[in-house]
């Protein structure tokens, strides 16, 4: 019986954890202070022109039938080369930029810390087996990271809010900044409510005298479950008195990115999704091409490309999105910027991005 009921909590243990990732919806007068949104219609958060999942010729099945052909270079051949930065030692003179692979990265900026979208466990989805981190990409860790004094959170999204990373890293956040509504899920893991600042599109918080941080549109979507938009989803212009970034968490290509380029810009550096990406969804992710061109409508003056390098989220080879990015770079003559995993790149400084994908 003893040890039937220990093979018993070893099979309910992952599935309670499984239950708890996937977070908690709004409810309530919560939701309903949400849905006084501009962005929000009568069923939930939705983008600034009509964005269809996939293409009206395009089924669901087909799409399941693609992904699990498995090309043979969909994963690197070799472990993804990355270098161990000390964060507590990044120059704070500096506006340093460090990538962690696929969409999170760590900001140094006028004396503070900033983290985006840190998905540390290894894997990108409810349960551990489910979209596996690359060899080498998952070299950092929650306990590798220093103090954070602000937290900024795109969207709800498996790859972009990981509920194993956030909770070993709640007693290092000073603050978070958030979508609406995916305050929610942080308040049903146990976040402090007075730490939480939840912005709509448009909307501006003063960090302090230096920094300000202002959400902006994307075109894409939310969801843990099987209710999809019931929490926005976001980019975001971090300006301080030095540099001006673009955090574009993930967007398909739209007029937005003019929009916000003629408001905001010109950006020292646009950090933009590049991979991911299909013919099959082509609304709610972007091609690399269109990446590049998002980087001149900001009217950025270089690109750091993300989103890729770390998970298998499509069927693209793994390394196709910055081959793309660069061709098309040459074409529009924008500057790329290519660190390896965890390789501090400082804005002022001239960096010299290596192929390091040509393994």
């Amino acid at each position: 019986m003893i040890v039937i009921n220990k093979l018993i909590c070893i099979e309910i243990k992952p599935a309670i954890m499984s239950l708890k990732a996937t977070g908690k919806l709004p409810t309530g007068k919560y939701l309903e202070e949400l849905k006084r949104s501009p962005n929000y219609n009568r069923t939930g958060f939705q983008n600034l022109s009509e964005t269809p999942m996939k293409p009206a010729n395009v089924s669901y099945w087909k799409m399941t039938r693609e992904f699990l052909k498995k090309h043979p270079d969909r994963l690197p051949a070799t472990p993804i080369p990355f270098i161990k930065t000390d964060l507590t030692k990044v120059n704070s003179n500096d506006t340093a930029i460090i990538w962690f692979g696929h969409s999170s990265y760590f900001i140094r900026m006028e004396n503070k810390n900033f983290l985006i979208d840190p998905v540390f466990s290894g894997h990108a989805g409810p349960l551990s087996f489910m979209v596996k981190a690359f060899p080498g990409s998952n070299e950092y860790k929650a306990v590798d990271m220093p103090v954070i004094d602000h937290l900024i959170l795109t969207h709800d999204h498996y790859d972009h809010l990981d509920y194993k990373t956030l909770g070993k890293l709640k007693n290092k956040i000073g603050h978070i900044y958030c979508s609406l509504g995916v305050g929610s899920h942080l308040k049903y893991w146990s976040y402090d409510i007075n730490k939480i600042t939840e912005l709509d599109w448009w909307q501006t918080e003063r960090l302090d005298d230096n920094l300000q941080l202002t959400a902006a549109p994307a075109r894409h979507f939310s969801g843990r479950g099987l209710k999809r938009n019931q929490t926005l989803w976001s980019s975001f212009i971090l300006q301080s008195s030095k540099h001006n970034l673009y955090l574009g968490g993930d967007s398909g290509y739209d007029s937005h990115f003019k929009e916000i380029g003629n408001k905001y810009g010109p950006f020292d550096l646009a950090i933009l999704e590049a991979g991911q990406y299909n013919t099959m969804w082509p609304l709610i992710h972007m091609m690399p091409e269109e990446t590049v061109q998002a980087a001149v409508d900001l009217k950025a003056k270089a690109l750091l490309p993300v989103h890729w390098g770390k998970f298998t989220l499509a069927m693209h080879v793994w390394n196709e999105p910055i081959k793309r990015v660069l061709e098309k770079a040459k074409e529009l003559n924008m500057k790329i910027l290519t660190p390896k995993i965890g390789q501090p790149l400082v804005l002022d400084d001239s960096f010299q991005s290596e192929s390091w994908w040509e393994m």
